[in-house]
């Protein structure tokens, strides 16, 4: 995407409330029907930002957080690293998140956001990158596959408030991610538009 209203920049810790909101509203709006309107309706902008900002303090570097600017306002998220065996990080790449705020669905943000996340994990050495998706977000499983993954056969039993909400994961080989890099931008936790709830 070749927009000079988009910024693809790594993420700040100022920024985590603004994340924060963006990650709530993409629940919202991605996984109505989905997820138990009550998880849905208890979730808050303010603990999630709590939550980055944790993150922050704890990082070692290994996970990448990445926020689009539209036009200076921030609209979108992603969060990438290594791949997790169960608390496990293996030597293969996962995109544990990414957001676009519903009212930018539909501009590229998300793409954009992508192929940033697979253009870091190609340079750090990975060979492949994985992300869990929920089996029903039609939406998201057709925005992965337009992007080159394909789903693998893993599956996930994951439930929300004692909801049945399984996941399966998807994978894409990330040489393939040499073919049409984005301009890299400098660099230094899974969720709807994006793989699944982690």
């Amino acid at each position: 995407m070749d927009d000079d209203r988009l910024l693809i920049r790594p993420m700040a810790p100022a920024d985590c409330e603004r994340v924060a909101e963006i990650r709530v509203r993409g629940w919202r709006s991605a996984y109505q029907g989905l997820v138990p309107r009550s998880y849905l309706d208890a979730m808050s902008g303010p603990r999630d930002a709590e939550r980055h900002r944790a993150r922050f303090a704890q990082g070692d570097g290994s996970v990448v957080n990445l926020v689009a600017e539209w036009d200076g306002e921030i609209a979108g998220w992603a969060c990438h690293g290594p791949y997790r065996d169960g608390e496990v990080r293996t030597h293969d790449a996962e995109l544990y998140a990414l957001y676009v705020d519903p009212r930018r669905y539909g501009t590229g943000i998300g793409h954009a956001l992508l192929l940033e996340a697979l253009w870091n994990r190609t340079a750090r050495g990975h060979e492949r990158m994985y992300l869990w998706v929920l089996q029903g977000n039609a939406r998201a499983r057709r925005f992965y596959e337009r992007a080159g993954f394909e789903a693998d056969g893993a599956e996930d039993p994951f439930e929300v408030d004692g909801v049945p909400v399984p996941e399966v994961r998807y994978v894409r080989t990330l040489n393939e991610a040499r073919e049409s890099p984005p301009a890299p931008a400098p660099l230094p936790p899974r969720g709807p538009g994006g793989p699944g709830p982690r």
